[in-house]
């Protein structure tokens, strides 16, 4: 999900519709956010959502209900059920898709507002259901974007603490490594001075020398690092009980 530009997909087969959720969308009050990002889809609703890219949709089921109207005959015709069986499979439809959904219907014998799973079912009561769809909508969409913000704090963290647990584990060992690097050291500029080695022995007891000498000043390095950040978290306390003395 795009945290900063969600997207909202519109399922209607009526451009009515579509143009009342998007003008009754409420507005963010944070100036800096932009609102979501729009995608109207009027084919029907037996279309396979999986792969589908969006954030969460928002269907009409008016067209579906309609359809299951004109199945029956006149003499077998229950609105109420078939507006109930339409609602069911258009929901299941959408719940397949694995993604959060708002399905407005017209079934006077359901309550107003229905949750199944990451379905919420809306009836369309004149005047007051566009409103309800946008602040739910919203809230479904805050709610998918502090998720996303806590899983990716989540992984930060991990990460943090998997290179704090190397790097203090560096620090725990720099000792040994400090002696080995003194044995390499002393060894290799033994062999420099030793006379009437050939030339290439001579060359590479000079790198293995080098060599040692810069691994040497890199753990000289953490050493340095952990002085810093030692004194960088006393200064942080420091400062930190000043201001609660000073409230």
């Amino acid at each position: 999900m795009n945290i900063n530009r969600p997207t909202v997909l519109i399922l209607a087969t009526d451009p009515a519709f579509s143009r009342e959720v998007t003008a009754n969308w409420p507005q963010d009050p944070n100036p800096h956010s932009e609102g979501p990002e729009f995608t109207v889809l009027d084919q029907g609703f037996s279309c396979d959502l999986q792969g589908s890219n969006y954030d969460l949709a928002i269907a009409d089921a008016s067209s579906e209900e309609k359809s299951y109207e004109k199945k029956d005959t006149p003499k077998n015709r229950n609105p109420n059920r078939d507006r109930s069986n339409s609602n069911k499979d258009l929901g299941q439809a959408l719940a397949a898709a694995g993604k959060p959904a708002i399905i407005i219907h017209s079934n006077p014998s359901l309550d107003f507002c229905n949750l199944h799973g990451a379905v919420v079912e809306l009836r369309r009561e004149p005047g007051l259901w566009p409103a309800m769809a946008g602040l739910v909508g919203r809230e479904i969409l805050r709610r998918i974007q502090a998720e996303s913000r806590a899983r990716e704090a989540e992984n930060n963290c991990a990460a943090a603490e998997a290179e704090a647990i190397l790097g203090r584990y560096m620090i725990e060992m720099r000792t040994n490594v400090n002696n080995a690097l003194t044995t390499v050291l002393g060894n290799a500029e033994l062999l420099v001075h030793e006379p009437g080695l050939p030339a290439t022995v001579l060359a590479q007891s000079d790198s293995i020398r080098n060599m040692a000498l810069r691994l040497h000043e890199v753990f000289q390095r953490f050493s340095s690092i952990e002085k810093e950040l030692t004194v960088a978290a006393r200064e942080s306390g420091k400062k930190a009980a000043h201001v609660a003395a000073g409230r």
